[in-house]
């Protein structure tokens, strides 16, 4: 949930090979290096990748330089393209496979008859190729297949018997009504047997009942008190029942399986995590995180949205623990052996990714607030930490039972801090887990830190109403949980809690999602989704983000009061059940007076990928409007003729600043007209950014928006500010605008003194910075860097280092002062080295803002002998907020040996908890020293990753997108998609790798367009 967002950039010397080739420059040296590659020219399809070390590029600056000259050179040839170069000199000689003998170092023309011959073959070979590419895939599995008399092609287990079931999906002859589940954990082998009761309900015939389980050892199954044999199909996920006797319909069952299974080691199903107490000792426990398809690794269940049930839990424990699930505890007995068994209530219906329970060692705090007991857990050292969660759950509690009219309908709540958790939090029903840094708040967090934790307790919460008691059908509908809940946490805190001041987050997160929904490898908000990796990849920023922008649109366009009615007549209408996303269209149509069909409007923002580009023209009183698809285009793609339905405001210079200003109207085809009076100077269209679409006013209408701002910066408001800038630089990305333009409109600035325009500025400038910076252009980096400190270096040296009240003015100064540090402003640096001696001096009692603690503890991180205090600082700190941003100071040094520990520290998770190692990746990336270390560790340990990390999951994603987005040479393209491409199954296809790729196409088509522009500009 958290990104880091500055480079602190300490460069050791640059090696010398560095600066003359600058790393990629001269592509012509690729032929340079091959002058010993034999005389027949070798077909790229001989060589196999293989992942090696790009550390060549960076020699001079650590340790690890490869000691055998050979492999230097295999290394530097490989990062350059070279894949037809020999693995190493040794394999140069006669038995070389790569060199062709020739007795005069000639290639010899093949003989009639061999061309013959050859033909022939080739002939054979493609008839082959072709009959095998048209054979289903599981041909050639391990348990085969075969054929049923309908022609339905099934698989075969591993034992060599015909699986009943041929599709990924359940079958909907059979639905679960009720699970009885006991479990036996034994926390010091790592290990729990299980017993699980299903009673199912029979909705057509069948003889079979298919349902999921994974990664455990069935000992019994019985159907109807009468012994059966499972059947397994492992790449499914997938065990069967065959039934002699066809089942009725309407009749009710009960299937009963015993089993056994290993706590998982990683982050989903029913896993172990662990933690070191302040007395050095290890504690483990055990929790579950079953969202999306993890539920089926801990029993046996129809593990699909669908099939709601309800769920009766039991588990056995030892004396020390406690347990924890979804309901109240309704009892606890205490075993002969001297276990205990905690047995609690029946719950409401629900599916079985919302299933939770724990078993550790947590002290916890509670309240009665809304006729529910709310409670707070952590580990005992941090109980001291919960009661700001205490105290902001219950108001939020209130909030939405009030907002919905419909009270939250458990009797508990419970709010757990799990030390060792991937996810930034969960919506278990009643049993929500948190990282413990989007929980607990300690006595010197910073508003923004507590922005954070209210923001994260607020979406949990709205989905105990948008994903709980009213469910998605499917996964491919996710956003009707996840964008709800993110519009739902935004809107709440607005409302109860005014002073977090939410308002520039939530524009900063609309912005995140057009830039995301801009790329060709994006998908529309809901889409077809088959595999366990399509169902992972939906949790992306277009199910939460883009979700939440066009419910804010929606809402926007028909009033809150409005809106808010269609949100009770679907909560009411379908509660307890599952929809898709035309259940809500049908709600919200009930309510909505207005001549417009609500379904066909937000199905053209649903349906189809992307957003569309408002393109305005004007000519006295006529204001021309065309709409198209805005496609970042790096390979020439033709952009969709899809059309949206877009509620278009717009506001102008006679009345620009209050909603009351605001005028909307549909805007449904390619191109329409719109009258304005003569009087009307300027027009700026979509107001505070409300809607989900970019505007270009052409060089006319850009020029009289910017002439306002410079006359009067307050004659817009805030959001419309940040939005111009915003959509400045989209536009550029497109080659609409030059950067030219936009560093010449962007001279108003210099009057700026609001938060949300500011910092938006200066994440573009930032991005581009970065880019060069990785480029090794030294001029371009040493321009831009000045062209950002005439725009921001007085704001920045204007800052105060003490307690600052306002949450906009943190945010503010944060941003400046993290850009600033990363710049090595000298005003910066000194003033954050010499807080950092204060702090060490107080021996770290002295109260450092939070929001500025990252800047100073990343400063004093450059140096060997602070480095390693931190460390110490890191290890033994139990303030989850300060040990994290302790983590990302940690990751910002430039020293090479370091950056390679950190990185492997994070993947083995003792010094450093693993669920952190994206966030270590991510701020090695943004640094200079570290990115390409960091992206050979990626390939170097890429199956180590994903046992750690689901294909598919926001980790990965994430781990992804910061080792590849800040390439822009060919090379780097060439290099990344080998990589990629080698992964087949392991990779290859998930949609964050084709989104890396698009950004890298992206990347160097903006450089081949603006470099030599900005060399004779800056």
């Amino acid at each position: 949930l958290d990104s880091f967002q500055s480079d602190i950039i300490y460069r050791d010397p640059l090696p010398r090979n560095m600066i003359e080739n600058s790393m990629f420059e001269e592509e012509p040296d690729v032929m340079d290096l091959a002058k010993e590659s034999p005389s027949c020219p070798i077909d790229s399809d001989d060589v196999v990748y293989e992942p090696r070390s790009s550390r060549l590029l960076v020699r001079g600056l650590g340790e690890n330089d490869q000691d055998d000259e050979e492999e230097d050179y295999e290394s530097s040839a490989r990062l350059l393209g070279m894949s037809f170069m020999n693995r190493s000199s040794n394999q140069r000689g006669a038995t070389s496979s790569f060199v062709r003998q020739q007795p005069s170092g000639l290639c010899s023309m093949p003989s009639a008859k061999t061309t013959v011959l050859g033909v022939l073959v080739l002939v054979v070979v493609a008839s082959v190729v072709m009959v095998i590419y048209f054979l289903p895939s599981c041909t050639f599995s391990k348990e085969g297949c075969q054929k049923s008399n309908s022609s339905t092609i099934y698989p075969v287990t591993s034992e060599g018997e015909l699986f009943p079931w041929s599709e990924l999906r359940l079958p909907t002859s059979v639905r679960p009504v009720q699970y009885e589940i006991s479990l036996h954990l034994n926390l010091t082998t790592l290990t729990f047997q299980g017993s699980v009761t299903i009673r199912v309900v029979v909705l057509n015939e069948t003889k079979v009942i298919v349902l999921h389980s994974s990664g455990m050892k069935i000992l019994k199954c019985t159907f109807q008190d009468k012994e059966v044999k499972v059947l397994e199909y492992k790449p499914w996920q997938q065990i069967a029942i065959n039934i002699s006797e066809n089942l009725k319909k309407g009749q009710t069952y009960v299937l009963n399986i015993n089993y056994m299974a290993n706590l998982s080691s990683s982050y989903d199903g029913f896993y172990n995590s662990s933690y070191i107490d302040t007395t050095w000792e290890k504690r483990v426990l055990a929790a579950t995180q079953f969202e999306p398809l993890a539920a089926r690794k801990a029993f046996p269940c129809f593990d699909e949205p669908a099939f709601k049930a309800t769920f009766l839990i039991k588990i056995k424990r030892e004396r020390e623990y406690i347990s924890l699930s979804n309901m109240p505890k309704a009892k606890t007995t205490e075993l002969p052996d001297g276990l205990f068994e905690d047995e609690f209530e029946s719950s409401v219906n629900m599916s079985t990714y919302l299933v939770a329970f724990i078993v550790a060692n947590f002290s916890s705090v509670s309240m009665n607030a809304s006729n529910t007991v709310v409670s707070v857990y952590a580990v005992p050292d941090k109980k001291d930490q919960v009661h700001y969660a205490l105290q902001t759950a219950p108001q939020l509690l209130q909030f939405y039972n009030s907002f919905f009219d419909i009270n939250y309908p458990l009797r508990k709540l419970d709010l757990v801090g799990i030390p060792d958790f991937l996810a930034g939090a969960m919506e278990n029903w009643g049993l929500i887990t948190f990282r413990e840094t989007t929980l607990l708040v300690g006595n010197h967090s910073s508003d923004i830190d507590k922005q954070l934790v209210t923001s994260v307790i607020a979406h949990e919460l709205a989905h105990q109403w948008f994903g709980n008691l009213v469910t998605m059908r499917w996964w491919n509908d996710l956003w009707l949980n996840e964008g709800f809940a993110t519009y739902m946490q935004y809107m709440s805190i607005q409302k109860v809690f005014p002073h977090l001041e939410i308002d520039n987050e939530f524009l900063r997160v609309r912005f995140r999602a057009l830039e995301k929904d801009a790329l060709n490898s994006s998908h529309p908000v809901s889409s077809v989704v088959n595999t366990p990796e399509q169902v992972e990849e939906m949790f992306d920023a277009v199910s939460y983000e883009k979700g939440a922008s066009i419910l804010l649109m929606l809402n926007a366009t028909f009033t809150e009061q409005v809106f808010r009615e269609g949100i009770k007549e679907y909560l009411k209408k379908y509660r307890g059940g599952n929809t898709d996303s035309n259940d809500l269209w049908s709600s919200l149509s009930q309510v909505i007076k207005q001549s417009v069909d609500v379904g066909q409007m937000m199905n053209t923002w649903t349906k189809q990928k992307g957003f569309p580009l408002v393109t305005v023209s004007r000519a006295g009183t006529q204001v021309k409007l065309m709409q198209e698809h805005f496609l970042l285009n790096a390979n020439n793609v033709t952009a969709s003729s899809n059309l949206w339905h877009i509620p278009l405001t717009y506001v102008n210079d006679t009345c620009s600043n209050s909603i009351s200003c605001r005028q909307v109207f549909h805007f449904k085809d390619k191109t329409g007209k719109h009258l304005v009076p003569t009087s009307v100077k300027w027009l700026k269209f979509n107001y505070r950014n409300e809607g989900f679409y970019v505007v270009d006013y052409g060089d006319k209408g850009w020029e009289a928006l910017m002439d306002a701002l410079k006359e009067n910066v307050n004659v817009l408001s805030r959001e419309d500010r940040a939005s111009l800038i915003n959509n400045l630089f989209a536009l550029s990305r497109l080659g609409k605008v030059s950067i030219i333009q936009v560093l010449n409109l962007l001279t108003y600035l210099k009057n700026e003194t609001e938060t949300a325009p500011l910092t938006e500025a200066l994440r573009q400038l930032n991005h581009i910075y970065r880019l060069l910076g990785k480029r090794s252009d030294l001029f371009l980096v040493s321009r831009m860097r000045t062209h950002i400190f005439d725009h921001f270096g007085d704001l920045m040296d204007s800052q105060s280092w003490g307690k600052e009240m306002s949450v906009s003015k943190q945010e503010l100064r944060s941003a400046l002062l993290e850009t600033a540090c990363t710049l090595n402003r000298l005003n910066c640096t000194q003033q954050a080295k010499a807080l950092f001696n204060q702090w060490m001096a107080s021996n770290r009692t002295m109260r450092i803002p939070g929001e500025l603690l990252k800047v100073v503890l990343s400063v004093a991180a450059q140096t060997e002998q602070d480095w390693n205090t931190l460390f110490n600082t890191y290890k033994f700190s139990i303030l989850d907020s300060e040990k994290r941003k302790t983590l990302q100071a940690l990751a910002s040094t430039q020293n090479i040996r370091t950056i390679m520990w950190i990185l492997q520290a994070g993947l083995d998770g003792n010094d450093i908890q693993t669920p952190e190692l994206p966030l270590v990746i991510s701020t090695v990336c943004r640094h200079f020293a570290g990115h390409l270390y960091a992206w050979d560790f990626v390939k170097e340990n890429w199956d180590k990753l994903t046992q750690k990390f689901p294909v598919g999951s926001f980790a990965l994603q994430s781990i992804i997108a910061s080792t590849t987005s800040q390439f822009s040479r060919k090379l780097q393209l060439e290099e990344v998609q080998s990589f990629f491409g080698s992964l087949k199954e392991r990779g290859s296809q998930m949609r964050s790798v084709q989104e890396a790729i698009e950004n890298i196409e992206l990347n160097i088509r903006w450089m081949e367009s603006n470099l030599a522009t900005l060399r004779k500009w800056l």
